[in-house]
């Protein structure tokens, strides 16, 4: 009897709207790091219904990108020779005194590569590439390069070897680690002016682009191509694809296309002492001895300056769903993602999840949000994606999907995006957690691989170990096993950072999983490195690092430990 009411209830909600809503405008990317909402392109077909609750309200917009709080621009740079962080990993690092110090006749060197405008000395630009955006690393650098080509990169890299002059490469500067700064004053080398799209090809989707392109740009460029872009970030509207494939960056599709291990076909490197390897193949299969552009991907620009790569794409697929559940404990949560798997399968494109301290931090520190499923909050909460090609197909597959997750207790309540501000709104919830973070006080930022099924015994456990006054927040991608563990706290305290660390990494690691899942580990985690690799595995990483960079002037403290560095 239960499950026919089940099913009465779901059937009778879901049928009554329209399920079928056509987009006429296109916006940004509600951003994990900075507040952009999606809103999918004009020919996308969104196939929304609504399903246990009827919501009606339309949501206020995201804030724009660019503004002081999402660049990370601080108040006054300042000078040092010995560093310290907030991390216990990436205390105490001294200078490489290698290295040698800029003088005017480096400045004239790189002014006739570059020209005078593209070598900047200004203290207000500067400023901001010293700084990550979470002010949280800031470095001393007196001088940001603008190449425009890959023979510029290659007569900087050549030039800055030749004088033991030590180089940090950027992009967008959206990193959590502190990867993308300089620690002291290294040269930052940024190619964002390098942005032009090569070749596209319709019939194999596969892009050819200039490292410096943005993420958002290739994403709307693709759109008018009928394709999509692989990699989804909350940051794309600032990220540079060539530092989200330095980073390896993962993000919101990687349950649905893999990491970019997968999806690069190809790059174009130089490396520190400016040769130029030309790797930018479109092929799909070529056998024919090392794989050497793995190497550069997810080495954070320690190994060389990737500057042009080569991208497989899939089709757009115009039929686009969106769930926002609520689970009365994580083993639903579990339950729900195996069964999505196995009866959503092909069209399954997202599987996010926060818990309902996440969800209240969402509440009272986002602007223009409210509970999808008042009154009260739930346990868990899951967002559950579908992306398909056939609109009755995929509605009658979901809606099958939702009726039994209910009649075996899986989701206690939910509903389903009606219309693209209910499906805004959603993701605003979900992704703006790291915007709530900010706002609510000092923050412990943690990015982690663990087995699905022992992830969140570590949120238990770091609640139960730290108490009062901090908070401990847990949400991300449950679909490939990425928890976002932040603890939220009124101020920064060292005592509470060394009840974090070296816990979380200890912990992490007694499970086999990886103390990095998608952010890298710049510096923050440099030293921390064997907690997820062994002692022979680094020291093959250092050997080549060695043999790709003798002098270690590319991103240096960076990625390996910092005894290998030296």
């Amino acid at each position: 009897m239960e499950k026919r009411r089940a099913g009465r209830r779901f059937l009778r909600y879901s049928s009554t709207i329209d399920p079928r809503f056509n987009r006429n405008s296109q916006k940004p990317i509600f951003n994990s790091a900075f507040g952009n909402y999606q809103q999918h392109n004009e020919t996308e077909q969104w196939n929304f219904y609504h399903c246990f609750r009827f919501l009606t309200s339309n949501r206020a917009p995201a804030p724009p990108l660019g503004t002081s709080m999402e660049k990370g621009i601080i108040g006054n740079a300042f000078r040092f020779q010995f560093r310290c962080f907030g991390s216990a990993a990436a205390t105490k690092v001294q200078r490489n005194p290698s290295f040698s110090m800029l003088n005017s006749d480096d400045i004239n060197y790189f002014k006739g590569i570059l020209g005078d405008k593209n070598v900047i000395q200004d203290e207000d630009r500067l400023l901001t590439s010293n700084t990550d955006w979470m002010n949280k690393y800031r470095g001393s650098s007196k001088l940001l390069l603008l190449p425009r080509s890959t023979e510029e990169v290659s007569q900087i890299l050549n030039y800055c070897n030749s004088r033991s002059l030590a180089v940090v490469p950027q992009g967008g500067n959206t990193g959590l680690v502190g990867g993308s700064v300089p620690v002291y004053d290294e040269v930052i080398i940024n190619v964002g002016l390098m942005n032009s799209i090569i070749s596209f090809d319709k019939v194999s989707g596969i892009l050819v682009c200039e490292a410096g392109c943005i993420l958002e740009n290739l994403i709307t460029f693709l759109d008018t191509q009928g394709f999509v872009m692989p990699l989804d970030l909350g940051a794309k509207g600032s990220c540079q694809i060539g530092g989200n494939v330095s980073t390896n960056a993962g993000g919101l599709r990687l349950v649905r296309y893999g990491s970019l291990h997968g999806n690069i076909l190809g790059i174009e490197a130089v490396l520190a002492n400016g040769d130029v390897l030309d790797m930018l193949g479109t092929l799909r299969k070529d056998n024919t001895g090392y794989d050497l552009k793995h190497l550069f991907i997810g080495s954070e620009g320690s190994l060389g300056i990737v500057t042009k790569v080569s991208i497989l794409t899939p089709p757009k697929l115009s039929s686009v769903n969106l769930a926002f559940l609520a689970c009365k404990d994580y083993f639903s949560c579990q339950k729900l993602l195996v069964e999505a798997k196995r009866k959503l399968g092909e069209i399954l494109s997202a599987f996010e999840f926060l818990d309902n301290v996440a969800m209240d931090l969402a509440l009272n520190h986002l602007e223009g949000v409210r509970n999808p499923l008042p009154p009260s909050l739930h346990n868990f909460y899951v967002l559950i994606e579908t992306t398909g090609s056939n609109e009755s197909s995929d509605k009658e597959k979901l809606e099958a999907f939702l009726l039994q997750a209910m009649e075996v207790g899986l989701i206690s309540d939910g509903a389903l995006s009606q219309d693209i501000n209910q499906a805004s709104s959603f993701w605003r919830l979900r992704e703006g957690l790291p915007e709530a973070l900010q706002k609510s006080g000092a923050v412990y930022k943690y990015d982690l691989s663990i087995p699905v099924e022992k992830m969140y015994d570590l949120v238990e456990e770091m609640r139960a170990r730290l108490g009062a006054p901090t908070k401990v927040v847990a949400y991300g991608h449950l679909g490939d096993g990425n928890l976002h563990l932040n603890i939220s706290a009124p101020q920064y305290d060292e005592k509470i950072l060394a009840q974090i660390e070296p816990f979380v990494y200890e912990w992490t690691s007694k499970r086999r999983g990886s103390i990095s899942a998608e952010h890298g580990l710049g510096l923050m985690k440099a030293n921390e490195i064997f907690y997820s690799k062994s002692k022979n595995t680094v020291q093959l990483m250092g050997s080549i690092k060695k043999l790709l960079d003798p002098n270690g002037i590319l991103n240096p403290y960076k990625v390996l430990p910092h005894s290998l560095s030296r």
